[in-house]
């Protein structure tokens, strides 16, 4: 019977790590890939055939072996862009075998029959839009700042006539530079008298301020909901802006409404996890004091102080999908 856990991350994840730990403390068969490590060091043949539907075979790194029909859960993570494996070769060389092995690797490793994905890639993919969220979360009944996504300058202008303040959001990360090192644009107010016809350029998102008595970031695994208000020393728009470690936290009560909602969005994605940010307008006993941001699928949770608890949450849930009993050491 499928018994082992594969781990798909990059070898720095400190979060990973976290899970990995108490894994092995459950004594869990676990394996720990980063597909972009492709080649020497990571090899791997898979079959199929009329007689036998499913992918067979294995997968070697340079310390571990496993057979993909043993692989009964997958904890994704943050594997490396396979990108990065073949930056020594010309632009065409490696934008080609850069999709041969996600289509090839990647694709035997989001396919496992009968793996319980946490999260699946592909659920990833789909549920990352925060055009897709923001409408998720309209449907579910949870309150949105009222957004503008555009590239049309008038547009933009007439947004911020009919709000007191307005607020810029990146929809991503910046991507690396020269120097291989990556960084963020944070949320950060925006004066309707810069907007011009570069805004053209690319798509943007607008969103009308929030007064905010407080931010919120609820960790969802499974069933189990972890909230913390959080707060910067400095009282900055974007708490994420500044220095984690001084972050001040303090646990808060998700109203019921909310937590529902919650599941309900994480279900209707196919989601087992994800990392919701509310700005709170009250004190947070009431539904209507939240108002939801953004759902990260594949967030950063290792920093929290729910932190132990929330490793315990995912090692159940890997140790019970991978056929172990799912009873906590005492």
């Amino acid at each position: 019977m499928a018994s082992t856990v594969l781990v798909v991350t990059a070898l720095e994840d400190f979060t990973a790590d976290r899970v990995v730990a108490a894994l092995n403390e459950r004594e869990v068969p676990v394996v720990r890939v980063d597909p972009a490590d492709i080649g020497p060091a990571l090899t791997f043949a898979a079959r199929i055939r009329q007689d036998s539907p499913t992918w067979r075979g294995r997968l070697r790194t340079a310390s571990r072996e496993v057979e993909l029909g043993e692989v009964a859960a997958v904890y994704y993570r943050r594997p490396t862009p396979y990108a990065a494996r073949y930056q020594h070769l010309p632009p065409q060389e490696r934008d080609f075998a850069a999709a041969e092995a996600r289509h090839g690797l990647g694709g035997i490793l989001t396919n496992l029959h009968g793996a319980t994905y946490v999260n699946h890639s592909a659920a990833v993919t789909r549920s990352d839009f925060k055009p897709a969220q923001l409408q998720r979360f309209t449907e579910l009944g949870l309150r949105i700042p009222p957004t503008l996504v555009t590239n049309d300058a008038e547009a933009a202008r007439k947004f911020a006539a009919e709000h007191s303040h307005v607020i810029y959001k990146a929809f991503r990360g910046l991507p690396p530079g020269e120097d291989g090192h990556t960084g963020a644009i944070w949320a950060q107010r925006v004066d309707p008298d810069t907007f011009d016809d570069t805004l053209s350029v690319t798509a943007h998102l607008f969103q009308a301020e929030i007064p905010k008595t407080g931010d919120v970031r609820v960790t969802v695994v499974g069933q189990k909901v972890f909230a913390q208000q959080v707060a910067s020393p400095d009282g900055a728009l974007d708490w994420r802006r500044g220095n984690w470690d001084d972050l001040i936290h303090a646990p808060i009560a998700v109203p019921a409404e909310i937590e529902a909602a919650l599941h309900s969005y994480l279900a209707s994605f196919g989601l087992v996890f994800g990392c919701f940010d509310f700005a709170l307008t009250g004190d947070g006993d009431a539904p209507e004091h939240w108002t939801a941001i953004e759902c990260n699928p594949n967030g950063q949770w290792g920093w929290l102080p729910d932190a132990p608890a929330i490793t315990e949450m995912f090692a159940d849930i890997l140790k019970e999908a991978a056929g172990h009993d799912a009873a906590r050491r005492p």
